[in-house]
């Protein structure tokens, strides 16, 4: 059953959301802090003082809503997601997932312009009908009853496209874990998943680099997550411990989620705002704070460990649904050489972009949208 669905949060959660940010106890950095130590106390102080005193989270939640939104319950989890038809008689199908620290927020701007192409200068036989999904555990989905790793998800995501939306093809698009997700649609679900474009490289192929370049680039790649790598162990080993401060702190959160969108996206001059309006990150962040979903979306990583993670069944290799592969040079998970990546992935699109990050809809939606649309043509 499929039950439309609206945004809707009360004022008393915003209220108390704000009083939070308002009274944070404000602590010393070092003075040579900058960005080097985390996220920036001056930034932190000036983006808190506009979300006081400006930002309106019910304009985001009228953007959300003027798509159709629905739930349907897979596996025992409700599952939020936005379908837009597309215009036309036979458009073609579009999954789009997100990752963590995203939302369905990433996707406000392209969602339109994949379905309705026709309306911003484009070709009407190039739209897609577009499903996109909030994560199980993220925003406004269901929670599942312990964590999960994206192999699942892709698997209540495949349900959602066939029994419960009746598809019986699909094309699959993601970043971040959306583009683990898409990985394992094809590798599991290849009789549905007929197509994916990914714009990340994060599963890896069980028998490891093989050449001197593909060797060299793993050794350079250790080297460089070093400094990321304490998130991650957090999330993916001790998820709850963390969860008792987020919940309670809006602050804590937005300092959370504000490191990663600046250090992983593609600014000019150290400013986070040459990419995201302060508008564009709040309502990110406040689709973990209205939801209380911190604790749930951050068990992507203890589940996806628990499946094994990031290698993928060398039975199976290399997958053979065509890929097409976008690469956005300020990417911080750096990609492989391409004869790694060909041993995992059918790649039949690879496309080096000249500029962008790791939140590609966002930071660059007409690039992605051009290269989806390019590939779907293709197939």
């Amino acid at each position: 059953m499929i039950t439309p669905f609206k945004i809707n949060i009360s004022n008393k959660i915003i209220e108390d959301i704000n009083k939070k940010v308002k009274n944070y106890p404000w602590h010393e950095m070092p003075d040579d802090g900058g960005w080097a130590y985390g996220t920036n106390l001056d930034y932190m102080k000036e983006i808190s003082k506009y979300w006081i005193e400006k930002y309106d989270w019910k304009k985001t939640e009228k953007k959300i809503n003027k798509f159709k939104n629905f739930t349907a319950n897979i596996d025992g989890i409700d599952i939020h997601f936005i379908y837009e038809k597309g215009s036309g008689s036979n458009p073609k199908t579009l999954l789009l997932s997100h990752g963590w620290p995203g939302s369905i927020v990433e996707f406000l701007l392209i969602i339109d312009q994949l379905a309705h192409p026709e309306k911003y200068g484009g070709k009407e036989e190039d739209a897609f009908n577009v499903v996109a999904p909030s994560l199980p555990g993220f925003g406004f989905s269901g929670k599942p009853p312990k964590p999960i790793g994206p192999r699942k998800m892709a698997s209540i995501f495949n349900s959602l496209m066939t029994n419960k939306l009746g598809y019986k093809k699909y094309f699959a698009q993601g970043g971040d874990f959306g583009g683990t997700i898409a990985t394992w649609l094809a590798f599991d679900f290849p009789e549905y998943c007929y197509a994916i474009h990914i714009n990340i490289l994060i599963v890896r192929h069980p028998d490891g680099p093989q050449t001197k370049e593909e060797k060299n680039w793993e050794e350079k790649f250790e080297r460089n997550q070093i400094l990321e790598n304490g998130y991650r162990t957090q999330q993916a080993t001790k998820p709850q411990t963390l969860s008792y401060a987020m919940m309670d702190s809006p602050i804590g959160v937005a300092a959370w989620i504000i490191e990663k969108m600046r250090g992983w996206s593609d600014i000019n001059n150290n400013d986070i705002e040459s990419v995201y309006s302060k508008d564009t990150l709040l309502s990110n962040i406040m689709v973990y704070l209205v939801t209380k979903t911190f604790n749930t979306a951050s068990w992507i990583y203890y589940g996806r460990r628990e499946e094994g993670g990031r290698f993928l069944p060398k039975k199976g290799l290399p997958i053979k649904v065509p890929t097409a592969v976008a690469l956005f040079p300020k990417e911080y998970l750096e990609w492989a050489p391409r004869s790694y990546v060909e041993r995992i992935y059918n790649i039949k699109r690879w496309t080096e972009m000249e500029k962008g990050g790791h939140f590609a809809a966002l930071e660059q939606p007409e690039l992605l949208i051009k290269d989806i649309r390019d590939f779907a043509r293709s197939l």
